[in-house]
């Protein structure tokens, strides 16, 4: 039977359970909470706060890239891949079986896929999983490589995922990926992280194995990750802490105040206590104002003598090292000065000063030339202030040294003075000190200036040193139990402010939390029942015969539970037991198979692809056309890859007239791998009609009507595939996609589905038929159409009919790619 072939789903049909995509499959939850949350009657305040939490696109396992699927897979040195093998598949639904003996190579395709996604087999029981073993081809070692063509949705072209290694260690790959119109990029960029975890579409026998065998909380939670509730559980989480942030400052404040206040009566003899137990005892909320003033400790208006007190523990006086430094400086000073007494220098300075007094006189008496000391006549006169001048020179020459040295007591004892300075605010008892040192600045003489200066410093440091001890006792003691207390009346009235400042805020953060955990628990009860309900529709394909019934399947605990496991209920011959204490070990491989597909199948997975490695081991007869069954249903909206040896499976394909695509692998010497398409339903058409057009002796009709009708089988196909990639890369709906091939009634409308994506162009479908395979391609379609008609179609050639329609529809399988 052909994909055309298989009976459609009318609109009154029951849900089936095995379809990934069907009616009762959860929505994005983010895209269902966004919804509900606009619903909700929360004020705005509230689902502002639930916005916030939940992001706007946060959500666990959705990919920033749209569904992908799986177009080739080329290894070298892979494994049991020596020398380039290439497995070339349909990027769209349907279900493909990788055929061959053991030891052809099958496995190896099958974990390179899961290798190339990953850079890991974490289905090796027991192993670290980027520890790959023998992962190196014995026979060609050198630069292995996996490569896989990828289709991913909304992309005009097939991507390329390429992974390498550096080294012989398995852990060393790396991984690319390269998009249409994009350069190559790190492979964790594409975002698959999570949903390869979440909704892992690889599928080994160990993998089955572990999914029963492996601990209770390992199957509760490869369950509950599906279920799509990080989101919610993740934004609730987040709410809550800071819920209880809010309440416990609440609370502790709270708590806090009846201590407080009993230690503020013990004070009531102070009023600032008084004032501070009315404030925090105030009619609706704390005066928190009135607590600020007190905790600054602003002195009252009329406290003259704390005033006082704090000015005085602020005096300071002259810095006795620096007074000291200076007083030092001006008596070397001096010293120097002294011992210049009595030499030519000093004599030198003392004449210039004489004869330089003498020349002063005669410039403001310049009519008088007689000696104002003894009277002589004409002795003043030009010539000897000429002489004077020349003489005062050369003394002051021989008069530096003495110059020098009283130029440094002018110097030191300026120095001195400008250390005595009048502070602003001088407390009453530093008065008469103070007066002592600011009168040092009156005192010309040099050395009574540095005795003076030196003992009124001395006396004012040791004074402002008293008295500022003295004032900072009289204020520790004044306010030692206030002091103590204060820091606690502080602490406690930030608290208080946080507290009424939040007030609003927590009570909206209850109200967003409260509505969370109402709608996850309302959501997770769906999702899980679809999900059971998934589980128990495959199991009633894959019991075929078996007296089990699998009655609940159900999650205990919950994520952050130390004891939390899978229940999965079962009854037989209407007797409750445990599902995994009486199933055979047939009937457990179906139930990991029936709690594996649901799980990578959920709206949710960016993958569109299933990847099953030897899923039929255990299985007897009737459980095999069962898997078979499932396989297709799952195959009519995702590409499904099955890798088996047993023969069992295809046969049940065919025995059921499923649409499967089969390739062969065989193995050849040094590890030479060859995969060839054995049946795919293009080719099993064109097959049955090649063999008929070679049969001998068939009455007319037999060419006229019935083989048109298996190369029309054929074309149809073709556009059928073509319709899929074209879809898929304009990023539409599989959902629409299905609903638009189930409303194609005629060949035509099928066709103007794959060409233009609209089965309403059935009449453009002619000329665009011609402008992409040619002139002759039209009037083959029409002669397969004329097949179904009375008269049947003419075909002088069947041989070259037959061939003709093979290569028209290789062209129509593969779509243009529209810019």
């Amino acid at each position: 039977m052909t994909v055309t072939e298989q009976p459609q789903r009318n609109a009154d049909d029951p849900v089936d359970p095995t379809r990934p995509d069907s009616a009762d499959q959860p929505a994005h939850l983010a895209d269902l909470v966004r919804t509900r949350l606009g619903e909700a009657a929360l004020t705005e305040s509230v689902k502002a706060l639930l916005k916030e939490a939940l992001g706007e696109s946060e959500t666990r396992g959705i990919s920033p890239v749209g569904r992908v699927y799986l177009d080739s897979l080329t290894i070298n040195g892979f494994r049991g891949i020596g020398p380039r093998a290439r497995l070339n598949l349909s990027p769209r639904p349907g279900v493909n079986l990788v055929v061959g003996r053991n030891g052809s190579g099958k496995s190896s395709l099958a974990d390179a896929i899961e290798v190339g996604f990953t850079g890991t087999r974490a289905h090796r029981p027991g192993q670290n999983a980027t520890r790959g073993g023998h992962w190196a081809n014995l026979h060609n070692a050198e630069n292995p490589r996996i490569e896989l063509k990828l289709a991913i949705e909304g992309d005009t072209g097939n991507s390329t995922l390429t992974r390498t290694w550096t080294s012989e260690e398995f852990g060393s790959s790396e991984a690319a990926i390269k998009r249409p119109g994009h350069g190559a990029v790190p492979l964790a960029e594409a975002g698959w992280d999570t949903a390869i975890a979440d909704h892992r579409p690889f599928l080994s026998y160990t993998d089955l194995d572990l999914m029963l065998n492996g601990k209770p909380s390992e199957r509760y939670d490869a369950i509950a990750t599906i279920l799509g509730m990080d989101l919610l559980s993740t934004a609730a989480n987040g709410l809550s802490a800071r819920e209880k942030a809010l309440a416990t400052t609440a609370k502790e404040t709270r708590d806090a105040l009846p201590v407080l206040k009993d230690a503020l009566y013990t004070l009531e003899d102070d009023d600032r206590a008084v004032q501070a137990l009315l404030a925090v005892d105030a009619s609706g909320a704390p005066d928190l104002d009135t607590i600020d003033a007190l905790v600054a400790g602003l002195p009252p208006a009329d406290d003259s003598r704390l005033a006082e007190l704090q000015i005085e523990a602020g005096a300071h006086g002259p810095d006795l090292a620096e007074v000291g430094e200076a007083v030092q400086r001006l008596r070397i000073a001096l010293a120097d000065v002294g011992n210049l007494h009595g030499t030519d220098a000093e004599n030198a300075r003392l004449r210039a000063d004489l004869l330089e007094k003498a020349l002063a006189h005669a410039e403001r008496h310049p009519d008088d030339d007689a000696c104002p000391a003894c009277g002589t006549e004409r002795v003043l006169g030009r010539k000897w202030r000429d002489r004077t001048a020349r003489q005062v020179a050369e003394l002051r020459r021989e008069a530096k040294t003495a110059e020098d040295a009283h130029a440094a007591v002018g110097a030191s004892k300026r120095n001195l003075q400008n250390l005595i300075e009048n502070p602003k605010r001088i407390p009453a008892a530093l008065t008469g000190p103070w007066k002592a040192w600011t009168d040092c600045r009156q005192i010309t003489d040099p050395a009574e200036l540095a005795r003076s200066a030196e003992e009124a410093a001395t006396v004012l440091a040791d004074a402002c040193d008293t008295v500022r001890r003295h004032a900072a006792r009289e204020l520790e003691e004044r306010d030692e139990r206030w002091r103590a207390l204060v820091v606690r009346l502080a602490a406690w009235a930030d608290k208080a402010r946080k507290t009424e400042r939040d007030k609003p805020l927590l009570r909206d953060l209850r109200k967003a939390v409260k509505w969370l955990k109402d709608l996850s628990t309302e959501l997770r009860e769906q999702r899980m029942e679809s999900f059971t309900d998934a589980t128990q529709g495959i199991w009633e394909r894959l019991r075929q015969e078996s007296n089990v019934d699998l009655t609940a399947v159900s999650l205990k605990g919950s994520e952050k539970a130390n004891v939390r496991k899978l229940v999965m209920a079962a009854s037989v011959d209407g007797q409750d037991a445990p599902a995994l204490d009486v199933m055979s070990q047939g009937e457990l491989h179906s139930l990991a198979l029936s709690l594996f597909l649901p799980r990578a199948t959920t709206a949710d997975s960016p993958f569109g692809f299933l990847v099953i490695d030897d899923p039929v081991q255990s299985m007897d007869p009737t459980k095999v056309h069962g898997l078979a069954q499932v396989l297709h249903e799952i195959g009519r909206h995702r590409q499904v890859v099955v890798f088996t040896h047993d023969p069992r499976l295809q046969k049940a394909f065919t025995d059921q007239e499923l649409p499967v695509t089969v390739f062969q692998v065989t193995r050849g010497e040094k590890s030479r791998v060859r995969i060839d398409r054995v049946h795919d339903p293009i080719a099993q058409a064109i097959g049955d009609a090649r063999a008929f057009a070679a049969t001998r002796g068939l009455p007319s009709e037999m060419y006229s009507h019935v083989l048109p009708g298996l190369c029309r089988m054929a074309l149809e196909n073709a556009f059928l595939e073509a319709a899929w990639i074209r879809h898929h890369r304009t990023g539409g709906s599989e959902h629409d996609l299905q609903a638009a091939i189930d409303s194609a009634g005629r060949f035509q409308e099928l066709a103007a589905l794959a060409l233009f994506g609209d089965v309403k162009r059935g009449n453009d479908v002619k000329e665009e038929v011609r402008r992409r395979y040619g002139d002759q391609a039209w009037p083959l379609i029409r002669t397969c159409q004329k097949g179904a008609h009375p008269d049947g179609a003419s075909i002088p050639s069947p041989h070259r009919f037959v061939t003709d329609i093979e290569n028209l529809a290789q062209h129509i399988r593969k779509p243009e790619v529209t810019a």
